[in-house]
């Protein structure tokens, strides 16, 4: 059994289909096809059935899955470690980050690291706060940037830098003018949220619970995927949203919303790492950029 073999296998497995494995790997389809054949052949196991021109995995090929991928990700963890003796920092470095971490926080930073050590290969993913949890307990991801809540207890946790949630509505709204809204009065108002899982829900969430109010108490029109998404709703209709101060701070400056303070609605912005993992100087690098205070002072 190779690394080859078992990347074939994978590249097969997750899209079910020889062709697109062949293609993404830069493989022939009879390369893929062969690969896979003599590692079945060689064990005396199935790892697909062929239903017309589809293929599908069968429970042996699942359960070989998860074996496959923990090889490779030991495989690629023993190439970061030899990569890593290099004096300078150097390497793939795989970021996973929150919308509204990714988008309004991270970016100066992120070319910071860039201009200080250019031979980083940097790799960022934007998902939301449980999937970039996912990603770092799981080893997809190196590093992660919260700005929730997180249920991993084992991984490591250190705040890089705070935000806080505001009132978000159209400016005809008719609480634009107000200072302040009692939170009793916010069930009386339609409300467009992000998605459960991400930070800023899950941020409000918990800040409701403290004004003993919860989600299923407000008139809820939607529920979007982005920041943006949310903000051009709620810019166009009656409802309300709470989003973060850093994500609404351009649009509220143009003038084409307004927000309103809730008061104690502060969060943390979270770096998350996998103690058992190595850390490599690449990661150390980005790490003590997040993480130094002098540099954070300077930057929004």
């Amino acid at each position: 059994m190779t690394l080859e073999q078992l990347r074939i296998f994978l590249a097969v497995a997750e899209r079910q289909h020889v062709t697109r494995a062949a293609e993404a790997l830069n493989l022939t389809q009879s390369a893929v096809s062969a690969a896979v054949s003599a590692l079945e052949a060689r064990h005396g196991v199935r790892f697909f059935d062929r239903v017309g021109r589809r293929i599908l995995l069968t429970e042996t090929g699942e359960a070989f899955m998860a074996e496959a991928r923990a090889v490779l990700d030991r495989a690629e963890t023993a190439e970061m470690v030899l990569e890593d003796l290099a004096r300078e920092p150097r390497g793939r470095l795989r970021v996973h980050a929150s919308q509204t971490v990714a988008s309004y926080w991270l970016p100066p930073r992120l070319v910071a690291l860039h201009e200080m050590h250019p031979d980083i290969e940097l790799r960022l993913t934007v998902s939301n706060t449980t999937q970039v949890a996912d990603a770092v307990q799981e080893g997809g991801a190196d590093l992660g940037l919260v700005e929730g809540a997180v249920a991993h207890g084992d991984l490591h946790r250190q705040v890089v830098a705070r935000d806080r949630l505001v009132l978000v509505m159209a400016t005809d709204h008719p609480w634009v003018g107000r200072e302040a809204v009692p939170p009793a009065e916010l069930a009386t108002q339609s409300w467009i949220l992000r998605e459960p899982g991400s930070g800023t829900r899950s941020e409000f969430e918990t800040w409701l619970a403290g004004q003993g109010l919860c989600v299923a108490a407000l008139p809820l029109a939607l529920e979007l995927p982005s920041n943006e998404a949310v903000l051009n709703a709620v810019a166009s209709s009656q409802c309300l949203a709470a989003l973060s101060q850093r994500a609404v701070a351009r649009p509220a400056a143009a003038g084409w919303i307004r927000t309103l303070p809730l008061p104690g609605a502060e969060r943390p912005f979270s770096l998350l790492t996998n103690p058992r993992r190595y850390r490599t100087r690449a990661q150390q690098a980005l790490i003590g950029i997040l993480t130094d205070e002098g540099f954070a002072a300077g930057l929004p």
